[in-house]
């Protein structure tokens, strides 16, 4: 069973050059029969890859320790949750789940996208075709989870013990889902810049995609943060942790991008701003995974220490982010400009909010990148924490939590603001009224406790 797990893989990197090539070249020469081949190719591509994953996850159920990746993650005696939850519990298995996912979000839009132009769904997926095939080289070349041992140990090394919890289950695939997710709305976008055409449908097709991933990355951080809580205890959910802060920009970033999203499909503006947007979320994701995955860092989610292959995920993160935005930069003044809008409008609350959510990614991005480079350049050490991040990050979190209310009040391309406010006034009064109820009925509390005071 590992010899077909690792055949499948590699058959699946075949077929990943072949979606990669073949969509495209029938796009560009209006080929209906070059492109129709890509959704076939996506679906076997899953397929095979999740063979491969099964093989690997058998491997580990049945305590088969001469596959070296089984025996350095797993143990015969542990229980069979565990020794199943192992397979992703480790650099090799966790990177196969991601391109099994990958390609999985791949099928999706081969056997759902029956609507989309046959252009675009071709260039969709012949952009998740070159990332699968970036990936499975990386496996194959750096962390291939088939590698035998002879002669075979007896018994495993064991599982990390703090791994070792339900919520390792559920914390990484949903985690994944979001970060790869984000693939999607990374391939529209590439193809809409590929075609030099984009409107409000294309803003219709991706928004779904953006909406499922950011559901399920954020279901992956609090899951975490949850997991951190009990099981590390360390007395809080959220601690600034690099790690942390590498799932929680591509969040911002697609939260911006959710909302960008929808000015766009309901007014055809921000287009440009929109695409940017959905390059930047997913250019997140793989600096994300860059920094977990290449042992720059120091956190107790991290997990690969070998050089190889940070060089190799940073290969990677130059071609596809370097690309992506050298492609944006040379067609996006081609594109067309969106619809004209008031600054007091439904649309431009949205744009305020893009504005604090963009400049609160980019806060989170300095803090964490900031210690690395410093020590890059001169070698020194610093540690940048809770006390940065509270000083730079609420203050923007502050305003943009007063103008969230306000927001669906206005009306799109020309808002009034007095009528916003009044329609407000009631519900404010309500949750000063239930924060005041609430310091009531709280033991030794007095009334202005439950403001704070």
């Amino acid at each position: 069973m590992v010899e077909t797990g690792h055949f499948a893989l590699v058959l699946a990197f075949a077929l990943s050059l072949v979606q990669m090539l073949v969509p495209l070249v029938g796009a560009r020469a209006d080929n209906q029969r070059l492109m129709a081949v890509g959704g076939p190719v996506a679906v076997t591509g899953f397929a095979l890859t999740a063979l491969s994953f099964t093989a690997l996850a058998t491997a580990y159920a049945g305590s088969d320790f001469s596959v070296a990746s089984v025996w350095e993650n797993s143990h015969s005696l542990q229980p069979m949750i565990y020794k199943i939850t192992g397979t992703w519990g480790n650099h090799e298995g966790s990177m196969l789940l991601w391109v099994l996912i990958l390609t999985f979000f791949g099928a999706l839009v081969a056997v759902f996208g029956s609507n989309l132009p046959a252009t675009l769904k071709a260039n969709v997926l012949a952009v998740q075709g070159m990332l699968g095939a970036a990936f499975f080289l990386f496996i194959l070349a750096t962390s291939n989870p088939f590698i035998r041992l002879n002669p075979a140990p007896i018994e495993g090394r064991d599982l990390n013990p703090i791994l070792q919890d339900l919520g390792l289950a559920i914390h990484p695939p949903l985690l994944y889902l979001g970060y790869v997710g984000f693939s999607i709305c990374f391939s529209f976008s590439v193809a809409a810049l590929i075609e030099g055409r984009i409107d409000a449908s294309w803003a219709r097709w991706v928004r779904p995609w953006t909406l499922v991933a950011w559901m399920f990355l954020t279901g992956g951080i609090a899951m975490g943060s949850y997991w951190a809580y009990y099981e590390l205890g360390w007395g809080g959910f959220w601690f600034w942790d690099p790690v942390e802060n590498a799932s929680f920009m591509p969040w911002l970033a697609g939260t911006a991008l959710l909302h960008s999203a929808i000015v766009m499909e309901k007014r055809s503006a921000l287009k440009i701003w929109t695409l940017l947007l959905a390059i930047l979320t997913f250019s997140l994701s793989l600096l994300g995974t860059f920094l977990v995955r290449s042992g720059v860092l120091t956190s107790v989610h991290a997990f690969a220490t070998d050089p190889a292959r940070g060089v190799f995920i940073l290969c990677i993160l130059t071609l596809f982010i370097g690309g992506s935005l050298a492609l944006f930069a040379l067609r996006a003044s081609t594109l067309t400009a969106g619809g004209l809008f008031q600054p007091i409008s439904r649309e431009g609350a949205l744009v305020l909010n893009n504005l604090f959510l963009t400049t609160a990614t980019a806060t989170v991005l300095v803090g964490t990148l900031y210690p690395l480079a410093l020590e890059a350049i001169t070698g020194g050490k610093i540690s940048v924490g809770a006390p940065f991040f509270d000083l730079t990050f609420g203050p923007l979190m502050l305003p943009l939590l007063a103008i969230v209310p306000f927001g669906p009040l206005l009306a799109w391309k020309r808002g009034d603001v007095l009528a916003a406010s009044q329609r407000l006034m009631a519900a404010f009064g309500l949750a000063i009224a239930a924060m005041l109820v609430t310091g009531l009925f709280i033991d030794g509390a007095s009334v202005f406790a439950a403001l704070g005071v």
